[in-house]
């Protein structure tokens, strides 16, 4: 599992608790019960926040990705999805029941507006998870091509970037084959919430993500809506051509809906000389992609 540290940690006094806002970093070790605490309190801040508008937006997205941050690290500690929900909703309740103009909820969104002023104008930021890491990176650009959100993968010979590029935040994947091979499709396979009662974890522990994905048919498949020649700058490292595949807007919510420790999957269709469909998967962590996503914003 992987392991967390905390930089940062400002406590205000909340009516019944402490809403102790941290900034979750790498190494360290992580415990059940703080990441809950977390989880419990940023949603409780964020939750008042829609309410009562707390904080500048800056603010608010800023504080809205430590708190998808620490839902990630919660589920990894081993609480079920079940309890995390009811977590929430109690947080949400605690919130919804506080004096929008209370000195004891001024004081705390004083107190958490001063911990993540700093945090809000980062650029950069790394979410590891156990087997994967997404980078973030606020900075755009009018004529070059970046990625916003990334996450590497090797399959086989072939490399994979996938992730959310340019000011639209596109969902895309880019790959290189090893064989010059041109795949005439892809599609992203993520589990179906609506459809499952949680994630399919059938081997945390061993090498490889195919074990946490879930099978087809507890799955929603997402087709690629583009294909393209990919630019240079969204290329795996040292690879000089590859190909950009453009998921729809819909399959990033999905993909933020899902369990950290779980995979998604990107499949790639050929055509063989036998005129038969030929399949590549690559296997994609969904680790702190929610988080990362919010910190974009």
């Amino acid at each position: 599992m992987t392991s967390r540290k905390t930089f940062g940690v400002v406590t205000a006094r909340w009516p019944g608790i402490f809403a102790s806002i941290a900034i979750l970093g790498v190494s360290g070790p992580s415990h059940a019960a703080t990441a809950a605490d977390q989880l419990y309190e940023r949603t409780l801040m964020t939750s008042a926040d829609a309410r009562c508008r707390l904080f500048k937006p800056a603010v608010g997205s800023a504080l809205d990705a430590a708190r998808a941050q620490a839902r990630g690290a919660t589920l990894r500690s081993g609480v079920s999805q079940n309890e995390v929900t009811a977590l929430e909703a109690r947080a949400h309740a605690k919130a919804g029941a506080a004096s929008c103009g209370s000195k004891d909820l001024t004081t705390a969104a004083d107190r958490v507006r001063k911990a993540f002023d700093g945090y809000s104008t980062m650029l950069r930021m790394a979410y590891p998870g156990d087997r994967a890491t997404w980078q973030a990176d606020r900075s755009v650009s009018a004529t070059i091509a970046v990625w916003r959100l990334s996450q590497p993968s090797s399959f086989g010979r072939d490399r994979l970037v996938f992730g959310l590029s340019g000011r639209a935040n596109d969902m895309l994947a880019v790959a290189n084959f090893a064989d010059n091979a041109q795949p005439y499709a892809a599609r992203l396979v993520l589990r179906d919430t609506l459809r499952t009662q949680g994630p399919y974890l059938n081997a945390r522990n061993a090498k490889g993500l195919a074990a946490n994905a879930a099978p087809r048919n507890a799955s929603r498949v997402f087709g690629a809506e583009t294909r393209d020649d990919a630019p240079l700058t969204l290329l795996p490292t040292g690879a000089k051509t590859g190909l950009s595949f453009r998921f729809p807007r819909e399959a990033g919510d999905a993909l933020s809906r899902l369990d950290p420790r779980e995979a998604a999957t990107v499949e790639f269709v050929f055509t063989s000389r036998s005129g038969q469909d030929v399949v590549r998967r690559a296997y994609v962590e969904v680790g702190d992609f929610a988080a990362g996503r919010a910190f974009l914003r």
